[in-house]
């Protein structure tokens, strides 16, 4: 199944791989088994003779990440437990708690449980800081977090974290959860159905068929699609997704590798549910993968219109092998292409800048391509929408949040403020923002961006050499303006910032069908698809 998001085993792999690499592979043999041969003598000797009593478990898993890291991010080294990982986010079962779980600085932090789940019947919250599972506390544990919570169905967990300060206690009953790749699907109006399809899992198309033909039955006329933060997932069900709304035997991607047999075309096999009905396709900036095979297809087909921004890039193919010992490498094989002949990967990751990091393709090296009725579409920066909406962008400042938690961790304090809130609609009024930033400031919010961690790398270097005081004046006034600039961003941005704000707030309270649901009503990019069915752009863009 194709996929887009110790000591042993190496010497086993490469042989197996000379069976079908070809003329290529041999031409490398002696270099590759010249290289294999060094590594092997010297693992032997640091392990007989270092020291200190290494673990050479830990060095193997070293030495394979350093050597994949310099390769693209998707090319990846799974352990034993990572494989269980692997396969729960492609099948969408497991036994478990039913929660997304984040590990950051050692500690394991709840980002959201799900409705009705075992984490959530627990009493767990968004917020909460589990600081032991069992009799394991997570201080002294640096393995895999998620290892705590296996166990047959009905298995007994208890559980502590702390809550506003305060050391709680809880049970967890373990249960089979299902991770649906299709949350939410309603009729937004008397005509307009809605499907939020959130990743490709192994029944991302089952459950968009069903959500499709039971919007049908209820009078949709039309349907906005919503892969918005979609990471991706399995190629095999974008392609049957795309086959909801195309004929049968329709190219709907193409992969081409230096692997001749890893060269597929990938066409439409089933009959359709409906090839006529109206469709917008709803992207942003972390759509990705399976996300973009789907909307670039049906864009280039002339399908359906996209709308929002710009979507991730990532035109890469993955595919898991097996290893010894229950390992897997999951690693990119191709690059794959939407029917037009557009590769959209974004990032050349066989071209590094100075600092290490892939260059991304400059707009002005897009390629132009043509879709089935002869409008133009590019390749290399990911899907562009034919309507792009200045709101579905999201400035630096806002990733930053996001990416190190500012907003969440606020609403979480928002959250026992105001305990009744219930399922009313929040306003994030400008005295919330106020309080917004104010937290930030007390509680030393690191935003990271290049700049604030380039001054933080300079003070550091400069304390090694002890030059920090002859330096540190000039460093208080450069942070302090930069502090000063990343709070003037923080009101530049305020609108979308609180729109954010109200999401999570939304979820908080009514979980993610809340959000969803207030979706329907007042998104600004649903609002903007509406409209286009309803004032006939539609079929002005697509030339019908």
């Amino acid at each position: 199944m194709y996929s887009f998001f110790k000591k042993k085993f190496i010497i086993p792999v490469v042989a197996s791989a000379f069976l079908f690499v070809g003329t290529s592979f041999k031409d490398d043999f002696f270099e590759i088994a010249k290289q294999i041969e060094i590594f092997t003598t010297l693992f032997k000797e640091l392990n007989r003779n270092y020291v200190d009593e290494t673990n050479p478990g830990e060095l193997m898993d070293k030495a394979i990440k350093g050597m994949l890291a310099n390769l693209d991010p998707y090319t990846v080294y799974f352990n034993e437990q990572d494989v269980v990982r692997f396969k729960i986010n492609n099948t969408g079962e497991y036994t478990g708690i039913g929660a997304l779980l984040t590990r950051k600085e050692d500690k394991l932090i709840v980002k959201e449980p799900y409705k009705d789940f075992p984490a959530d019947k627990a009493g767990l919250k968004a917020g909460d800081e589990i600081i032991q599972v069992g009799d394991v506390l997570l201080s002294d544990f640096k393995d895999e977090a998620s290892q705590l919570f296996k166990g047959t169905k009905n298995t007994k967990i208890d559980v502590k974290y702390i809550r506003k300060g305060k050391v709680n206690t809880t049970q967890i009953i373990l249960d089979e959860v299902e991770i649906k790749s299709v949350p939410f699907f309603a009729k937004i109006d008397d005509k307009t159905g809605y499907i939020v399809l959130s990743h490709f899992n192994k029944k991302a198309s089952l459950e968009t068929k069903e959500a499709l033909e039971q919007l049908k039955k209820e009078g949709a006329e039309r349907i906005i699609l919503d892969v918005r933060d979609n990471p991706g997932g399995l190629l095999n069900e974008a392609v049957n997704i795309c086959n909801l709304f195309v004929p049968k035997n329709e190219i709907i991607v193409t992969t081409k590798s230096k692997i001749e047999k890893h060269n597929s075309t990938y066409k439409t096999t089933k009959d359709p549910v409906d090839t006529e009905i109206p469709l917008i396709i709803l992207v942003n900036g972390r759509s990705a993968s399976a996300s973009e095979i789907v909307a670039g297809a049906l864009q280039d087909l002339d399908r359906a219109v996209v709308v929002g921004s710009r979507s991730f890039g990532k035109g890469l193919v993955q595919r898991p092998v097996d290893l010894t010992f229950g390992t897997q490498l999951k690693v990119t094989i191709s690059r794959y292409y939407t029917p037009s002949g557009r590769c959209i990967q974004a990032l050349d990751y066989s071209r590094k800048d100075k600092n290490g990091m892939a260059i991304k393709t400059e707009e002005k090296n897009f390629n132009a391509f043509k879709t089935r009725k002869g409008r133009t579409v590019y390749d290399g920066g990911g899907i562009q929408p034919d309507v792009e909406l200045e709101e579905a962008k999201s400035s630096p400042i806002t990733d930053a949040l996001i990416k190190n938690d500012g907003i969440f961790n606020y609403v979480t304090s928002y959250y026992y403020k105001n305990p009744d809130l219930g399922n009313r609609i929040p306003t994030v009024t400008d005295a919330d923002y106020s309080d917004f930033k104010q937290f930030l400031k007390v509680q030393k919010f690191s935003f990271d961006t290049e700049t604030e961690l380039a001054l933080k790398n300079t003070l550091a270097v400069a304390k090694k050499e002890k030059l920090d005081e002859s330096i540190q004046a000039e460093y208080q006034q450069l942070l302090a303006a930069l502090q000063k600039s990343e709070n003037a961003l923080l009101d530049k941005n305020q609108k979308e910032i609180k729109n954010l704000m109200v999401d999570e707030i939304i979820k908080r309270y009514q979980y993610q069908e809340g959000l969803y649901q207030y979706y329907t009503k007042n998104n600004s990019e649903i609002k903007r698809s509406v409209s286009i069915f309803n004032n006939a752009d539609y079929k002005t863009i697509l030339k019908m």
